[in-house]
């Protein structure tokens, strides 16, 4: 398969929250670049297409929206 992404990405597997509208819900970060990351989630059906995501051990914050869905994976762009 032919790699589209301009940034390679790190492998991180970080406990995170996606945060929107006053309502949070744990997630995981699998991996990061400079533009985007891909997260597992429990229901992909419940994450808006904008959020915040918020890792857990660092704190750092990002606006995101989502760019694709497979099953409970989730590929985010960074805004």
């Amino acid at each position: 398969m032919e790699e589209r992404r301009k940034h390679p990405r790190t492998e991180v597997d970080e406990p995170a929250y996606i945060s929107s509208c006053g309502s949070s819900t744990r997630c995981r970060v699998l991996n990061v670049s400079a533009e985007g990351a891909a997260i597992d989630v429990p229901n992909p059906s419940f994450v808006p297409k904008r959020f915040l995501l918020m890792t857990e051990k660092d704190r750092v914050t990002r606006n995101c929206r989502i760019i694709w869905i497979r099953q409970n994976r989730v590929g985010v762009a960074f805004e």
